[in-house]
């Protein structure tokens, strides 16, 4: 599920950065358990011998806090500058880029919308997938507006895909009874205008959550109808009963992720997901509502191709597929699948391109791109707001 995701989400880890550091200690702790003398040594060892020493220790872990750190080399003059690999070689983990670093999530509307979503226990994609983005959205970037993905029906998914961080357990704690209203009532609280819903799977109720995901809908809608509601859904396993239930609940925009190509289906997700399976959902949601947008995301830098990028996307668009999402994979823990490689800002724009000559009606592409990101619902809020005036000026002249 999370274009994330996921959303977002190819993810940062800003809540759990010490996970990242701690390991790095562990092959000086096993280097001096090896004895006293050899300590000693250690600490004999010239300067520049301990930092060479201390630089290949750290090349064999992941990023750490300082990686996503905005600084001299996220500067985009230096992009051009970085030498380091970009493919992952057998037995390496690649070093994070200049390009996917960014800031730590600071300021009034981040700790605001953080309170109040405690407060009403309430959970965001944006939190548990660990978003690189949850700075800008939640801060309120260049246009001062907080944004947020709320993740319906609890925290935990029956689900296990091999890229997403998400918890998982085979019976997860039933339904909040009160999530939609409390949904509906933060929203209205915070003074949104585009809000994204998301959910983790849930295998284990019959219709998978459709009908908590359409009240949920029809609760923000009765508080404010001008508000625009994209849904970012699970595949219901295939019940496409549930899809157009959610479908006819009111939403402005219905999304589903196929997450990938669709040769690395089975590699990446969970088993009980497949590419058919998701293009029926996003096929049944148009049918049901021609006039709905439809949207999809799909991760790079799994080790597909290039060709199978293209065919993909030519699927998805053949399927009716309206906006398409491409952002860069980054692997949230250890356990998790290692990143095959960095795509660079200039091939995500290439994909962009290439999206548009398609016909998708909109294509947003880059490293740090999510299925929910901000400067895709502004502009998709923008294009909703045109065709609702373009359908009331018809009704105006045929009446």
């Amino acid at each position: 599920m999370a274009l994330l995701k996921q959303s977002c989400c190819v993810a940062g880890r800003f809540s759990t950065n010490h996970r990242w550091l701690s390991p790095r200690s562990a092959p000086l702790n096993g280097f001096c358990s090896q004895g006293y003398s050899s300590c000693l040594s250690t600490a004999a060892r010239s300067s520049a011998d301990r930092e060479d020493m201390k630089k290949e220790l750290q090349s064999q872990d992941g990023p750490g806090l300082q990686d996503f750190i905005s600084g001299e080399l996220s500067e985009r003059s230096k992009w051009a500058e970085y030498r380091g690999n970009l493919k992952r070689q057998k037995g390496e983990r690649l070093r994070l880029p200049p390009w996917l670093k960014t800031e730590i999530p600071i300021g009034k509307n981040y700790n605001r919308l953080k309170n109040t979503l405690r407060e009403l226990n309430l959970h965001t994609v944006c939190e548990e997938a660990r978003c690189p983005n949850i700075g800008e959205c939640w801060g309120g970037g260049e246009h001062g507006t907080a944004t947020a993905t709320i993740m319906l029906m609890g925290d935990t998914c029956t689900r296990g895909c091999r890229f997403c961080s998400v918890k998982t357990a085979r019976r997860p704690p039933p339904l909040d009874p009160d999530e939609p209203y409390n949904t509906a009532k933060a929203i209205a609280a915070w003074g949104l205008d585009y809000v994204v819903l998301t959910s983790v799977d849930r295998d284990d109720i019959a219709d998978g959550g459709a009908e908590h995901f359409a009240k949920t809908v029809s609760s923000l809608k009765e508080r404010n109808r001008h508000i625009l509601v994209e849904c970012l859904t699970p595949d219901f396993r295939g019940d496409l009963a549930a899809v157009e239930k959610i479908a006819l609940s009111g939403l402005d925009v219905y999304a589903h992720n196929v997450e990938t190509v669709r040769e690395l289906q089975r590699y990446v997700r969970d088993p009980r997901a497949n590419f058919d399976q998701s293009l029926s959902v996003l096929k049944h949601a148009k049918k049901v509502k021609p006039s709905v947008l439809t949207k999809t995301s799909i991760m790079l830098g799994l080790g597909e191709s290039d060709q199978q990028i293209t065919s993909t996307m030519a699927e998805l668009r053949e399927a009716g597929v309206d906006c398409l999402t491409l952002g860069q994979y980054m692997q949230p823990t250890k356990r998790h699948l290692k990143v095959e490689e960095y795509i660079p800002p200039e091939k995500f724009a290439h994909w962009e391109k290439v999206g548009a000559d398609m016909g998708f009606v909109y294509t947003a592409s880059g490293p740090l791109v999510r299925s929910s990101y901000k400067a895709g619902e502004f502009f998709l809020k923008n294009l909703l707001k045109k065709r609702k005036e373009e359908i009331s000026a018809a009704e105006g002249d045929v009446s």
